[in-house]
């Protein structure tokens, strides 16, 4: 579903993904982790095209990300994207949030658009809100609104870039529990997360970074069990101690 061969990017003279390669099949849930500043947000998001890369391929579903003929608004239509602050328009109500996207680029009908964010809203336990503005809502109801999003446009694969990392503690569960579902229902998904709970309960391999490189592309169990690499072993002891 998603191949990623040789990726480097720079920022000016600062190298930011050295040599990047993985692999995520369809129905597969890989969760990057590692510290902060070793290239995660980078990585997932040169997946759509929102960071451009200078070396390497990235392919989805065998349509290259990079190459300047392939049309990047149909293909960002089928790659759900779910960012760490929502993103969702603040002058229009959640319905209006659900349905723009799929008026403007699937070509749905107002009704059909309308019918299918309702599904999703009461998919993700938000129906009642659906005349309301996200203002109104608690930062884990927004987050679980900009999932219903990113699912109203049929997405082949999702990627969530540190989704839990902007929300109260007492908030992460809701959101994680509908990222459960989504893997259990076999949706393709990439994850960045510190949120080493979710990794251990639906990953199934986990991709290890540090310094804009890939450490360490393993099974969930032989990650938690045994990571290969000192870096890993080092990242997981502070991780996991508490």
């Amino acid at each position: 579903m998603i191949e990623i061969k040789d990726v480097s990017k720079w920022y000016g003279k600062f190298q930011v993904l050295t040599d990047c390669t993985t692999q995520i099949s369809k129905g597969e849930v890989v969760v990057v982790c590692g510290p902060s500043g070793s290239g995660k947000s980078t990585l997932i998001k040169t997946v759509n095209g929102l960071e451009p890369i200078q070396k390497g391929k990235i392919l989805v579903r065998g349509t290259s990300v990079h190459d300047p003929k392939t049309n990047l608004p149909q293909l960002r239509a089928h790659v759900g994207m779910v960012f760490q602050h929502f993103e969702l328009f603040p002058h229009m109500s959640i319905i209006d949030n659900l349905c723009i996207a799929q008026m403007k680029v699937l070509a749905r009908g107002r009704e059909e658009s309308a019918d299918k964010g309702l599904k999703l809203l009461d998919r993700v336990g938000l129906k009642a809100h659906a005349n309301k503005y996200p203002g109104e809502l608690s930062g884990g109801q927004q987050q679980r609104v900009a999932i219903a999003r990113a699912l109203s446009m049929d997405p082949i694969c999702m990627l969530f870039d540190e989704p839990t990392s902007a929300l109260d503690p007492e908030m992460i569960n809701e959101v994680l529990d509908v990222m459960v579902e989504l893997a259990q229902e076999g949706m393709t998904m990439m994850v960045v997360t510190h949120e080493m709970g979710f990794a251990r309960k639906v990953a199934h391999r986990v991709v290890f970074m540090d310094q804009g490189k890939i450490v360490e592309d393993a099974a969930k169990d032989d990650f938690f069990g045994k990571p290969h690499s000192e870096r890993a072993q080092q990242f997981l002891s502070k991780i996991l101690q508490h």
